[in-house]
């Protein structure tokens, strides 16, 4: 017998120690099997060699540009393509922002629970196997479309988002950005045996270990490395939340920057976002912590900009990860800062003022801009044609993210400013500041810890790692609930 068709067999038989506690949750193991594609969602064959045995599926709107972006999108176990396609949100911004996204599909051919490999070498490493089966479906595609190969973007969960890391480690030279949802650090585990042990808990290394693992994917690589989002629920215990710390750990040494986040700040569906900037300014790795969410890819059912998928097994009713996902690798924004000769990203963007509703925040004006697009979490506030903007109708108590790009006379949005953060004033039944270190905000009970973090009481924002050196100020309201008020508060 031939040692590639002994060691799948070998899989199937073992595969029940992988993401195990997925498989015994759900109804019946059938879900494992192909399902018929959707409408929209077309099978591509004869993509390639194929060596991981995978099958492509692919959607793109029907008025898609040359140039566009391309996405890759991994299930999880148990799951199919077309289980993706459905509840995941990204046809929908696929139609919104006009890119391809690329479906992969593995089989219980594969793996018993229909699992990708991120756990074999023979599956996950440059040039072999089901990595090289994906980035054989890349080039397939960016052939098809003419999709723009600086703008290709890989998304995936669980076991998805462990392979997911791989690639990414792998072949930084083909993926402009990844998004790993309740996924495992690039290369945790190397074997079958390793793989459950790395879902409860992974290895406990420093963050140039980590990194270690991601810079061996590729010796001698010197491009730039890919930008990364990284999705957990706090109470996942399917893969623990500890692999998410590992996850920032590997990536934000790979970019050479610290563990400390650059900023932090409150989104839907009890989501704390952290983002860490490189030496530029821009976000190179985003953690977003889901509080009291299990195991599954985060989605908001709805119509609005920002509210996406559908609830089924392991697709949870939270937060739109797509959307904000989509957002941090700029597929909102058109081409790479808005086309071929982009207008540069505003200097100096400055909160101003806030007062209980309002934040009003000023940049240094772009020569060329007719107008200024401004952006809270994300999404589009306003357009002014100055260098001033109040946005108005807020929450109290609250931080809001902010950026802004410049816009020329033909509507093309530039490069996005690094991010602000404004905490609006007042609440109800308090109000008083605190500004101290997050071990002395522990000890005053204000914060609380956990895995080596600090979080406010109330709102649950991270306020980064517990130790002398980080200083937040938090206000107080209500009683006994603090947000991070780092501007607009006085202690």
């Amino acid at each position: 017998m031939r040692p590639s068709i002994l060691r799948r067999l070998l899989r199937r038989v073992a595969s029940t120690a992988v993401l195990g506690v997925v498989a015994a949750t759900l109804s019946t193991v059938g879900a494992a099997q192909p399902a018929a594609a959707a409408g929209g969602l077309q099978q591509v064959t004869g993509f390639g060699t194929n060596p991981g045995n995978l099958q492509m599926y692919e959607y793109a709107p029907a008025d898609l540009p040359a140039g566009a972006p391309l996405v890759i999108a991994l299930h999880g176990c148990t799951q199919t393509a077309n289980d993706y396609y459905t509840n995941s949100g990204w046809p929908k911004y696929a139609d919104l922002w006009k890119f391809a996204v690329v479906f992969p599909q593995t089989t219980s051919a594969n793996n018993s629970l229909s699992c990708f490999g991120w756990f074999d070498p023979a599956e996950d490493t440059r040039g072999k196997g089901e990595a090289a089966s994906i980035v054989q479906m890349v080039e397939h595609a960016k052939q098809q479309y003419g999709s723009d190969g600086r703008r290709v973007y890989v998304t995936g969960l669980s076991a998805g988002g462990g392979m997911t890391a791989d690639l990414l480690a792998a072949y930084p030279d083909v993926f402009a950005g990844g998004s790993v949802a309740s996924g495992l650090p690039a290369q945790c585990a190397t074997s079958q045996a390793a793989a459950s042990g790395c879902q409860t808990g992974p290895q406990k290394l420093t963050p140039a270990q980590w990194g270690d693992k991601v810079r061996a994917g590729y010796p001698g690589y010197t491009g730039p490395w890919p930008r990364v989002a990284i999705w957990q629920g706090t109470s996942d215990y399917t893969v623990y939340p500890a692999n998410a710390t590992a996850l920032r750990d590997q990536w934000t040494d790979v970019w050479g920057i610290g563990q400390t986040p650059s900023s932090t700040d409150t989104l839907p569906g009890n989501t704390t976002r952290s983002v860490y900037n490189d030496a530029s300014g821009k976000p190179a790795v985003e953690t977003y912590s889901i509080s009291g969410m299990g195991h599954g890819l985060p989605v908001s059912p709805g119509s609005g900009t920002d509210r996406c998928g559908s609830t089924a097994a392991y697709f949870l009713n939270s937060i739109c990860s797509s959307y904000y996902t989509g957002v941090f690798w700029g597929l909102d924004q058109g081409a790479p800062g808005g086309g071929e000769n982009p207008l540069p990203a505003p200097s100096g963007l400055t909160v101003t003022g806030v007062t209980g509703t309002s934040a009003s925040l000023s940049w240094g004006a772009v020569t060329g801009a007719s107008s200024y697009a401004v952006y809270r979490n994300g999404t589009e506030v306003g357009r002014p044609t100055s260098t001033a903007f109040t946005d108005a109708g807020l929450s109290a108590g609250t931080a809001y993210r902010y950026t802004v790009a410049a816009v020329d006379g033909s509507g093309a949005v530039g490069t996005v400013s690094a991010a602000v953060t404004a905490t609006t004033t007042g609440g109800t039944g308090g109000g008083a500041c605190y500004t101290a270190t997050n071990y002395a905000q522990v000890a005053a009970g204000r914060a609380h810890t956990t895995g080596g973090y600090v979080y406010a009481n109330g709102s649950e924002q991270n306020m980064g790692l517990y130790n002398v050196f980080v200083t937040h100020t938090l206000r107080e309201s209500p009683a006994g609930y603090f947000v991070i008020a780092d501007t607009g508060c006085t202690a």
